[in-house]
């Protein structure tokens, strides 16, 4: 029997489960969508290319790795690196010396820079080359030397290709520049190098000394002996090194190759995750309001077929039969959104380089089965949740209640959302007084359980705000007086429109002005910490400026303070948990930072900077995240892993954006991807002519250099902040535009449920002008309500955490809110204008 009434309700009352329909599909989009992000993120690999006759790599471990203890057990937490870590180049003989090893061969790599570059057709790598040890010669697929005889100290092997296009064979000379300086090399000889890999090979001596970090190497390539298994001797590197480093194999090796991948897995794997655990909780919202809503609408159904001697059990049974009917097929269509809304999310990230171009997207069948399983466990919850009071009623008191409607919400409910309500208090208050990483991860905690209190609260909300706002109603005419006892009658019916508003309004809030905020104080710090008047970079392909740079601009006429910065960043750790910081390391002498740079100095001294290479200056939160203060030891790891505890010098309040800490240059050369600096800051003597500084600048590496003034760097940090920015907005769009949905949609379906109402309003000469009046100012009643519940939520949730973050209060741009508050007010009265005239074309009768 129950099976039948749930077939006859699917087919004879199709309109009643399009609502139902709709929000379980959207929600099956954006599961889907989040979990094929991160089944990405746990499964992405790369094909190796340079490793590819390389069955075994030794590298180091590309992430910080630490135990804590959570409860009453231990956890190992990990944080990817902010550059490559090498290991130290006396492990190859370690590794040599195992039996079944027959080559261990040493590979590292350092950029090079030419002043007229050899540059092959094929290449896209800009103009440059790569610098290789001799020993590296045959790591890479089809490697050989072609020409000529290996380097000795002073020459250099070059690429066939570059060689070609330079017009250069074995006996000439060319000049690069390399992270210790410029020099000229005689050409020793020519080799085959990978297509689309300018490179030059270099004595091991010498390349060691090029590289910028001495005595470390990127990686070990293992060849086994014949007859020995690659997997075996793998086994047995990882038993001899003991955790010095990781031993790779398959695609494993692909990973050593291009260390971003860590990066970019962490990403996926965060995004799919956190992102989707929100998304998901968004999704269970709305699909519980949703079918509670549906199946709320059915009452008098349920009420008569109690009345004819159905049982509890057997309507129970007819809701979870039509969740099973109705569930899996919106879940399985909404799939095919969801996969084409993860393949574009991933196309992009890839575009804008968080994501290597070979990565391919992970589609497999958990993320579709989990959001088909997701949905459907929730329909089968939510409508035995919104039928069970039915159920339970006897016949005639069930009658009853679904002709005058159901009375206040029950006390449990009541109470449970007060419970929530003051645990979601509670989350802000200690988030005020929590630092940096661990105040910004309450966010969550504190929205959610706002959300669940004004889900179970929502109709006593909505009869406050009805209540506040009825005196100004009932002064806007009859339609507005007629709104405002409607909305308090009906505020069950009201709630369930207006929480999907709230939830626009607070998680896109939060997450948005979040952004905004971090963008606006980090402008702020640029613009009044910036005081250099003019900013040397390098141009774009180059690897950074050409080493001597910072020197040789100090004795430019007119200039009479030149810095070096060398971008990189730290791992730090915050109670049981990793975080990074950015971090800027100083060339030249750090006495003169004041000339070019106002970073707020609070305490200590940046000139001491200059003092030991073992001393840094951090940022006040993050100096407070640590619990360090001027003339104590911070633990940090250095960019490349490097476990360090240096003195805090100084302590700044404008770090943000600029850099989180300042260490010596030399200590960052040392522990970082590129050993050129990034950037050159000069303050002007009084009286220089700037336009002739410019010119004197640009020409200590013609060709190599662009200048620009203080205005033009903060446009140019301001663009790539935004860029930065990108991820939140969109995962801030998704949301709003699956809330904004299943907002109209949940408003379509309580305004054709009226159709009783409006007939008899219509009979008691109610006309459709007025009507239509009465519906808009329930939308606006709806609107204001969503508005200013979601505004105070994301305030109560934002205030903290930016005060955590920037020491300020949250930065909302009106250009910003303005548009999102009179979206979600026109959604509202187009969601229920034209349903709304829908109902109005028919002639009103006595039985409508």
């Amino acid at each position: 029997m129950s099976n039948g009434l749930a077939r006859a309700a699917v087919r004879f009352r199709p309109a009643s489960f399009a609502g139902t329909f709709l929000a379980l599909l959207f929600a099956s989009a954006i599961v889907t969508a989040c979990g094929v992000l991160l089944q990405t993120g746990l499964t992405a690999s790369v094909q190796p290319s340079r490793y590819a006759d390389v069955p075994v790599v030794v590298a180091a471990d590309q992430q910080v790795e630490l135990t804590v203890k959570r409860g009453e057990e231990h956890e190992t937490i990990a944080q990817s690196l902010p550059e490559r870590a090498r290991l130290d180049a006396g492990l190859t003989a370690t590794v040599a010396a195992l039996p079944g090893v027959a080559q261990a061969l040493p590979d590292s790599s350092f950029p090079l820079s030419t002043t007229t570059p050899p540059s092959s057709p094929s290449s896209s790598e800009g103009p440059g080359l790569t610098g290789r040890g001799w020993s590296a010669l045959g790591i890479g697929p089809g490697e050989r030397l072609t020409e000529g005889r290996a380097p000795a100290d002073g020459e250099l092997v070059l690429d066939g290709a570059s060689a070609r296009a330079a017009h250069l064979s074995p006996g000439d000379t060319l000049t690069l520049t390399a992270p210790t300086g410029s020099a000229s090399y005689r050409v020793s000889g020519l080799a085959e190098a990978q297509p689309g890999s300018p490179t030059a090979w270099f004595s091991d001596r010498t390349a060691d000394r090029l590289s910028g970090h001495p005595g470390r190497i990127d990686a070990v390539a293992v060849r086994p002996a014949a007859g020995t298994d690659p997997q075996a001797l793998a086994d047995e590197l990882r038993h001899a090194l003991d955790g010095q480093a990781q031993v790779s194999t398959g695609q494993q090796r692909g990973t050593v190759e291009q260390p971003v991948l860590h990066e970019a897995k962490a990403m996926l794997t965060a995004l799919g995750a956190s992102f989707g655990g929100v998304a998901t909780m968004t999704a269970v919202f709305v699909v519980v309001s949703t079918v509670a809503l549906a199946t709320g609408q059915r009452a008098r159904e349920f009420a008569l077929l109690r009345t004819i001697g159905a049982t509890p059990r057997q309507i129970r049974r007819s809701i979870a039969a039509e969740a099973v009917l109705v569930a899996p097929l919106a879940a399985a269509i909404g799939v095919l959104p969801g996969l084409a809304l993860a393949r574009w999310w991933f196309g992009e990230l890839v575009a804008r380089g968080a994501v290597p171009s070979d990565v391919e997207l992970g589609v497999g069948p958990l993320p579709v089965l989990a959001a088909v399983v997701a949905c459907t466990v929730t329909a089968l919850a939510a409508g035995w949740f919104a039928a069970r009071r039915s159920a339970r009623m006897r016949p005639a008191q069930a009658l009853g209640e679904a002709n005058t409607g159901p009375g206040r919400p029950g006390r449990a409910r009541t109470v449970t959302g007060t419970v929530f309500t003051a645990g979601a208090v509670a989350l802000a208050v200690v988030a005020a007084n929590l630092t940096g990483a661990t105040a910004a991860n309450t966010a969550l905690g504190v929205v959610l359980c706002f959300l669940v209190a004004v889900a179970l609260l929502g109709p006593w909300l909505v009869r406050g705000a009805v209540g506040l706002l009825g005196v100004l109603l009932r002064a806007g005419g009859a339609p507005a007086s007629l709104a405002a006892d409607n909305a308090r009658a009906s505020s069950r019916r009201l709630a369930s429109a207006t929480v999907p508003i709230v939830m626009v309004t607070a998680f896109c809030g939060t997450l948005v002005f979040l952004q905004s905020s971090l963008q606006h104080t980090a402008a702020e710090h640029v613009r009044q910490g910036l005081t250099a008047d003019q900013v040397v970079t390098a141009q774009a392909g180059r690897p950074g400026l050409p080493a001597g740079t910072v020197e040789r601009a100090g004795q430019v006429p007119g200039v009479s303070a030149a810095v070096g910065l060398r971008p990189t960043g730290l791992v730090y750790q915050q109670s049981d948990m990793l975080a990074t910081a950015t971090a800027l390391g100083v060339d030249g002498d750090p006495a003169a930072l004041p000339a070019v740079l106002d970073l707020g100095v609070r305490s200590g001294s940046l000139a001491d900077l200059s003092r030991s290479p073992d001393t840094v200056a951090l940022d006040a939160t993050l100096a407070d995240s640590l619990g360090v203060r001027v003339g104590q030891r911070a633990p940090l790891w250095l960019g490349d892993g490097t476990k360090a505890e240096p003195t805090v010098v100084a302590t700044y309040s404008r770090g943000l954006g600029l850099g989180e800490a300042l260490l010596p240059g030399t200590t960052v050369a040392a522990h970082s991807s590129s050993a050129y600096p990034a950037q050159l800051l000069v303050a002007e003597a009084p009286g220089a002519d700037r336009a002739a500084t410019a010119r004197a600048l640009a020409e200590l590496a013609p060709g190599q250099l662009s200048v620009t003034d203080r205005q033009g760097y903060a446009a140019q940090a301001d663009r790539e902040r935004e860029l930065s920015g990108w991820a939140n907005n969109v995962m801030a769009a998704v949301l709003a535009g699956f809330a904004a949905l299943t907002a109209a949609n949940t408003l379509v379906m309580t305004v054709l449920d009226r159709r009783r109402e409006i007939a008899l309003l219509r009979l008691a000469g109610t006309t459709r002008r007025q009507v239509r009046a009465m519906l808009r100012w329930e939308a606006l009643l709806i609107a204001v309500i969503g508005l200013a519940t979601g505004a105070a939520i994301a305030w109560t949730t934002l205030t903290p955490i930016t005060r955590a973050l920037t020491s300020s209060a949250p930065h909302v741009p009106l250009g910003t809110a303005l548009p999102l508050a009179a979206g979600a007010a026109l959604l509202c009265l187009a969601a229920t204008a034209l349903p709304g005239r829908a109902l109005l074309r028919s002639r009103p009768t006595p039985n409508h």
